[in-house]
């Protein structure tokens, strides 16, 4: 008679136990969906953080090739142009130098004939009126002479000197004179009117400045931009050299009003536009 009655218990016991089976399982798909949406969300996360970081890190290397380009650009514009005062300088200080140097031996060789014509002139005051015991002059006078054919000799060496610093200059002025003419005389290229950069530097010194634009922007050398100012003309540059990321452009002083000055900030864009 218990066994009658357990039966149904044990059937009663297994239909839970297999529910209940059902139940966490069912649970457990729930749960590992769960996590898999979250893992993904979490992967999704992580990807967008990478993404964003080698943007950033992308800009940030870009920012520093541009920033080089530009001190690059600035360095090579202040070497070309410093190289060519210094030679310019030189020249002038020689010359200058040798100009002082012959004003020096001018006034040695005055001072020297000075005191030649007083040595002659008591020579002369001697022979009319011999003094008994008096000490001959001929050979303080012969010195002084020497003193004064070796004056003229390095007067005529410094002649010598300042007219080949002369000619060297001459030839130097022919020079720039003639890079001057060829300069005005290059062709302009026609640019793109639609490019527009800022005047980040000025040189007044050389008369330059650098540009926030460069090759990468379709800028060209041997083009004209026009410089503006709160919209409003300023003058012209002519674009002397191109970097990737910067150029550097020669201020026409031709073209700007009197006590104008081009300023860093100043808007460039190309002729043609009427922005």
């Amino acid at each position: 008679m218990s066994d009658a009655f357990s039966f149904p218990l044990r059937v009663i016991t297994s239909k839970t136990l297999i529910a209940a089976s059902v139940a966490l399982l069912a649970l457990s798909a729930i749960f590992g969906l769960l996590n898999t949406q979250r893992t993904r969300n979490l992967r999704a996360v992580v990807a967008q953080s990478e993404t964003t970081r080698q943007t950033e890190e992308q800009l940030r290397v870009k920012r520093e090739k541009e920033l080089k380009g530009r001190e690059a650009a600035v360095s090579a514009a202040n070497a070309k142009f410093g190289d060519t005062q210094t030679k310019a300088a030189s020249t002038e200080a020689e010359l200058l130098k040798v100009q002082t140097e012959k004003n020096d031996l001018q006034a040695k060789l005055r001072a020297n004939e000075t005191e030649i014509a007083e040595l002659r002139k008591r020579i002369e005051s001697a022979d009319a009126k011999p003094v008994a015991g008096a000490a001959p002059a001929t050979g303080a006078t012969a010195e002084l002479q020497a003193q004064l054919a070796d004056a003229k000799k390095q007067l005529d060496a410094a002649e010598r000197e300042k007219v080949l610093l002369a000619d060297k200059m001459k030839n130097t002025q022919e020079r720039s004179t003639q890079l001057e003419t060829e300069k005005k005389h290059r062709p302009t290229v026609v640019g793109n009117p639609g490019i527009r950069g800022t005047v980040l530097a000025v040189n007044q010194a050389y008369n330059f400045v650098v540009l926030s634009l460069g090759g990468r922007q379709g800028v060209e050398a041997n083009t004209e931009m026009l410089v503006l100012r709160g919209g409003s003309f300023i003058g012209k540059i002519r674009i002397s050299s191109v970097e990737p990321a910067t150029a550097i452009g020669d201020i026409i002083t031709s073209s700007l009003a009197r006590g104008v000055q081009v300023q860093p900030g100043d808007t460039v864009v190309y002729a043609g536009t009427n922005s």
